[in-house]
C-alpha cells in the first residue's frame, strides 16, 4: 500500500473559510463516490460551518479526562480501522491533550499517510514555525502552537484560501466568526487591518515561494530549458567595474514595477582574461543588492556571454541587465563584446537592458588577454588563415614579381597572422602549405617540387624554422595567458571565500549553496562518517537529490579521512579541484565551527546555571541566616529561665517567630521555584478557570489594604495553572507593594483584549528607567537601593519564568503619573483550539 496524499488549505488568519471550504471538497468528492469521512473537524459553533458537516460520515472522537475536565481528540485507531481513502482532519498544528496517541496533531496525521489514506487537513500562515518571530513582531501574540515548515512543505497540495481584510472584518462584525460579546475587542486588536494585510501578505509570499519550489522541480526533472515568465526575474551582469553599482539600483526598479519581481546579480569569474574585478567594489556591490532585497551569485565560466544565458535560464530569468561597453572603439576588433553577443543570443523569452553609466568607453584597465581556448570563431579564423591566406597570396604574386625574398617575408606574415589568430595548429599548417607553394611556385625550376640552388634551400628552411618558432611562442603566450587568468578566477573565488569567513557566514548551508553556483552543480553535500567502515551520514546539503554517498556523486572531494564534499551534476575538470578542495576545508571548518558554537553554548548554559547555584549559595548565606538568627533568638528568649517575660513580651517575640517563618518560607519558595525554572522542570497543569477565583489568593501575602482589585465578571475563563498563576501574580504584588506608597494602594486589574486577557499590577512607586525594564527580571536583582534583607531578588524572575511556561508574557510598562505597570498576559480560553494546549506545547517544545 503506497504513502496517502495530504492536502492542506492555508489561510492568513482564523474566519478566512478554510474549514468551509475544506468541507466542501469533502462533499465534492462524495458525490464522486469517494469514501470521505470527517476524523476531527471543529466548527467553533459558527452555524454555516457547522451546516456543512451535515451528510458526511464523523468517526467518533476519543474521551480524555485531564485533570477533573473531559476533552476530545481524533481517535486515530478508529479512523484507521475505518480505513477511509480520504479523511479530514482539520487544524494541523492542534497540541493534543496530555495521553493522547501523540503530541501533536500532525503526527496523528503522518501516521494516516503512512498508512495509504489521504488526508485534507487546514492551517493558518502564523502557525509556521519558521514565521513564530515574524508573527508576533506584528500582532504581538506569540504562536505557542506550530507546525514544522517541513510538514506543510511535503504536502501534495497547498490551496491558499484568500480573503481581503476588509471583508474578512465584516465577516467578524457580523458575528460569523466570534460571538458578539468578543467581536469589538477582535477588531482593535488581532484583526486590525494592518494585521490581517501584513499576515495576507506572509501567506501569499509563502505560497509562492512553495510555487516556485514546484516550477524549479518540474523544469529540473521534465529539463525544460525555455524561459517561462510566470515571474519577473532580473539578472544583472556584473564585472567588477564601478558601473556595477548603477546596473543594480536600475535592475532594482525594474523588479519593482512587476509583481513578486527579484533582482540576482552574478559575477562570473572567466578564464580567458576579462579584466580584473576590485575584491572591494564587489564586496560593496553585493552588499548593496542584498540590502535591495536581492541576491549575489558567483560563477566561473569560460565564455561569459554563454555563461550569462546558461545562469538566466537556470533560474528562469526574464531580464537581464548589462552595461553599455567600457572597451575603447580599437578594443571591438577582438569581438563585439558581451553586451551584443547576449543580446543576439537571448532569444525571444529573455529582455536585455544595456543601460549607460559613467564608464562608458574609458577602458577596461587591461588588455583583453586570450587564454587557451580562442573561442570557436577565432579557430576557425586562424584555420581559414592558416590555409586559404598562402592560396590566396600566391595568386596574388603571380601577377607580379616581387623577388623570393619578398615572397617569403609576405608568406611568413600569412603564418604569424594564423598564429595570432588560431593558435599553434593553424600556424604550422600555414607553415608546411607556405613552404610547398614557395617551392612549386617562386623556386627554381618553378612549377616542381625541387630545388636547384642550394641558398633557396637555405632560405625555404629559415622561413619554416621563423615561422614554426613564431606559433610556439604565440602558443606560449596564450597558455601562460590562459594559466595567468585561470589562478586570477581563483584567486578571486578564494578571496570571496575568506570574506565570508571574515563576515562570519558560518551557515554550512549557505557555503554549499555558494559551491553548488560556483561550479555549476545540480546539487552538493557534505558526508561525513565515524570510522572506516561506518555508513556515511548527511551534515549538510543544498539541491534535489543530493548523494548519499560519494561513490554516488559525479565528483567527490575528500576532506580528511573521514569526511568528503560531494557533488551531483557533471564531472569537473582536474584543475577545478584545486578550488573545490578550498571550498571542502572551508565547509570542514564551518561544520566544526557549528559544532563548537553548539558546545560554547551548552557550556554557556552550564556556567549560568554554575552562576545561579553561587548566587542561591550567596543567598543561603546571608539573606536566609537573618531569619533564622532571629527566629533561634526568639526562641532562645522564650525557653530562658532567666527572664519572666509578660504576655505582651511573649505574645511579640512569637509574632517575630511566625513573620520570620513565613519570610523563610517566601524565600526558599522563590529559590526552589527558581530553580526548577534553571532545570526546565515546571510542569503546568492547564485547565479552565476564572481570574477572580485565583487572583484575590495572591493577595494574601501583602498587608489588608495595600492592594485593590478590579477584576470584571465579564471576563471570559482563561487557561493557565490556577498555582502558578497565583504564585506569579503574588510576587508581582509582592513587589509593587514593596516600592509603592504607603498611602497609595497598589492595583490589580484585569481586561480582555482580543484572543488573551492582561493582569495588570500598577504601583505608584519611582518606577523603572527603560534600559532597566528588562534587567529587572533577571535573576538576583534588587532595583534601586533595596537593601539584602529586602529578598533575594528572585521574585520578578519567577514570575516571568511561570508565564512563559503557561503560555503568557509577562512585562514592564510606565505608569502615567509616574510608577511601574506590570503587564501580565495570558490567553483566554476561546482563542484556544483545546483548554490543554499550553501543557501540550511546553511537552513539545
Amino acid at each position: 500500500m503506497g504513502r496517502g496524499k495530504l492536502r492542506i488549505y492555508l489561510g492568513a488568519a482564523p474566519g478566512v473559510g478554510k474549514t468551509y471550504a475544506m468541507l466542501s471538497e469533502a462533499h465534492r468528492r462524495v458525490e464522486r463516490g469517494t469514501d470521505c469521512v470527517v476524523a476531527f473537524v471543529e466548527h467553533h459553533n459558527r452555524p454555516r460551518t457547522e451546516v456543512m458537516l451535515h451528510g458526511l460520515e464523523q468517526v467518533p472522537r476519543k474521551h480524555l479526562d485531564y485533570r477533573g475536565s473531559a476533552f476530545t481528540e481524533m481517535d486515530v485507531d478508529a479512523v484507521l480501522l475505518r480505513a477511509p481513502a480520504v479523511a479530514l482532519v482539520d487544524e494541523l498544528a492542534h497540541t493534543n491533550v496530555p495521553g493522547s496517541r501523540n503530541a501533536k496533531r500532525w503526527q496523528d496525521v503522518e501516521e494516516l499517510l503512512a498508512a495509504g489514506i489521504d488526508v485534507v487537513s487546514t492551517v493558518n500562515i502564523q502557525h509556521l514555525e519558521s514565521l513564530g518571530d515574524v508573527v508576533e513582531s506584528i500582532t504581538g501574540v506569540r504562536q505557542r502552537e506550530t507546525v514544522p515548515d517541513e510538514v506543510v512543505r511535503r504536502a501534495d497540495q497547498i490551496e491558499l484560501v484568500d480573503m481581503s481584510p476588509q471583508a474578512l472584518r465584516r465577516r467578524m462584525a457580523h458575528g460569523n466568526i466570534y460571538k458578539s460579546d468578543k467581536v469589538d475587542a477582535a477588531l482593535s486588536n488581532y484583526f486590525r487591518p494592518g494585521n490581517l494585510t501584513a499576515l495576507r501578505e506572509l501567506a501569499l509570499l509563502w505560497v509562492a515561494d512553495r510555487v516556485d519550489e514546484y516550477l524549479t522541480e518540474y523544469r529540473s526533472e521534465h529539463r525544460v530549458s525555455k524561459i517561462w515568465g510566470s515571474r519577473e526575474r532580473i539578472v544583472v551582469g556584473l564585472t567588477g567595474g564601478p558601473e556595477g553599482r548603477t546596473l543594480i539600483r536600475r535592475a532594482a526598479r525594474l523588479a519593482e514595477k512587476g509583481a513578486g519581481g527579484e533582482v540576482m546579480a552574478v559575477y562570473i569569474a572567466r578564464s580567458d582574461g576579462l579584466t580584473s574585478a576590485s575584491p572591494k567594489e564587489l564586496a560593496v556591490q553585493r552588499t548593496l543588492v542584498e540590502d535591495l532585497g536581492g541576491t549575489f551569485h558567483h560563477v566561473v565560466g569560460d565564455d561569459i556571454p554563454v555563461a550569462l544565458l546558461d545562469f538566466a535560464r537556470g533560474v528562469n530569468a526574464t531580464q537581464i541587465v548589462l552595461g553599455s561597453s567600457r572597451r575603447k572603439t580599437w578594443q571591438y576588433v577582438f569581438g563585439p563584446g558581451v553586451g551584443a553577443t547576449v543580446a543576439r543570443e537571448s532569444g525571444p523569452d529573455l529582455d536585455v537592458h544595456i543601460v549607460t553609466h559613467d564608464e562608458v568607453a574609458k577602458g577596461r584597465g587591461l588588455p583583453v588577454a586570450r587564454g587557451a581556448r580562442l573561442g570557436r570563431s577565432r579557430i576557425i579564423w586562424g584555420w581559414v588563415v592558416g590555409v586559404g591566406g598562402p592560396v590566396v597570396l600566391a595568386l596574388l604574386l603571380n601577377t607580379i614579381d616581387l623577388g623570393l625574398a619578398n615572397d617569403m617575408l609576405l608568406f611568413l606574415t600569412v603564418t604569424v597572422a594564423a598564429a595570432l589568430l588560431g593558435g599553434l595548429f593553424p600556424a604550422l599548417a600555414s607553415a608546411a602549405f607556405g613552404s610547398l607553394l614557395l617551392n612549386y611556385f617562386y623556386t627554381p625550376p618553378l612549377h616542381r617540387l625541387t630545388i636547384a640552388d642550394p641558398k633557396n634551400i637555405v632560405a625555404i628552411a629559415i622561413f619554416v624554422g621563423v615561422a614554426v618558432s613564431v606559433a610556439s611562442v604565440v602558443d606560449l603566450a596564450a597558455r601562460r595567458t590562459h594559466q595567468a587568468a585561470r589562478l586570477r578566477a581563483e584567486s578571486e573565488i578564494l578571496s570571496f571565500l575568506a570574506g565570508s569567513v571574515l563576515r562570519g557566514e558560518t551557515s554550512l548551508e549557505a557555503l554549499l549553496e555558494r559551491v553548488r553556483e560556483t561550479f555549476g552543480m545540480e546539487s552538493v553535500a557534505l558526508l561525513e562518517r565515524a570510522g572506516d567502515v561506518d555508513p556515511w551520514t548527511c551534515a549538510g546539503s543544498v539541491g534535489p537529490r543530493s548523494p548519499k554517498r560519494p561513490e554516488d556523486a559525479d565528483v567527490d572531494m575528500p576532506v580528511g579521512d573521514h569526511m568528503a564534499l560531494a557533488l551531483s551534476g557533471r564531472v569537473l575538470p582536474a584543475s577545478d579541484r584545486r578550488v573545490l578542495a578550498a571550498f571542502a576545508a572551508q565547509a570542514a571548518v564551518v561544520l566544526d565551527r557549528q559544532r563548537l558554537q553548539h558546545e560554547a553554548d551548552q557550556a554557556k548554559e552550564l556556567a549560568e546555571g554554575n552562576r545561579i547555584r553561587t548566587a542561591l549559595l550567596a543567598a543561603v548565606s546571608h539573606d536566609l541566616r537573618t531569619p533564622l538568627a532571629a527566629i533561634k533568638a526568639a526562641v532562645s528568649s522564650l525557653r530562658s529561665d532567666d527572664v519572666a517575660w509578660s504576655e505582651e513580651d511573649q505574645a511579640e517575640l512569637l509574632e517575630a517567630i511566625e513573620e520570620g517563618a513565613d519570610r523563610l518560607d517566601h524565600l526558599v519558595g522563590n529559590l526552589l521555584d527558581m530553580s526548577r525554572l534553571q532545570t526546565g522542570t515546571v510542569t503546568p497543569l492547564i485547565r479552565e478557570i476564572d481570574l477572580d477565583e485565583v487572583v484575590p489568593m495572591a493577595l494574601g501575602g501583602v498587608p489588608e489594604g495595600s492592594a485593590e482589585l478590579d477584576i470584571p465578571e465579564t471576563l471570559p475563563m482563561v487557561a493557565v495553572d490556577p498555582g502558578l498563576l497565583e504564585r506569579a501574580v503574588a510576587n508581582l504584588v509582592e513587589n509593587a507593594v514593596k516600592y509603592s506608597p504607603s498611602d497609595e494602594p497598589v492595583l490589580v486589574a484585569a481586561s480582555a483584549m482580543a484572543n488573551r486577557v492582561e493582569v495588570r499590577v500598577v504601583d505608584r512607586g519611582p518606577g523603572v528607567p527603560d534600559e532597566a525594564k528588562d534587567r529587572i527580571f533577571a535573576p538576583f536583582q534588587r532595583y534601586g537601593d533595596a537593601p539584602r534583607g529586602a529578598g533575594v531578588g528572585l521574585g520578578l524572575a519567577v514570575a516571568r519564568g511561570f508565564a512563559e511556561a503557561m503560555g503568557g508574557t509577562l512585562n514592564a510598562e510606565d505608569t502615567p503619573g509616574g510608577g511601574l505597570t506590570m503587564v501580565l498576559t495570558v490567553r483566554a480560553v476561546d482563542s484556544l483550539p483545546d483548554l490543554a494546549t499550553a501543557t501540550a506545547e511546553r511537552q513539545a517544545s
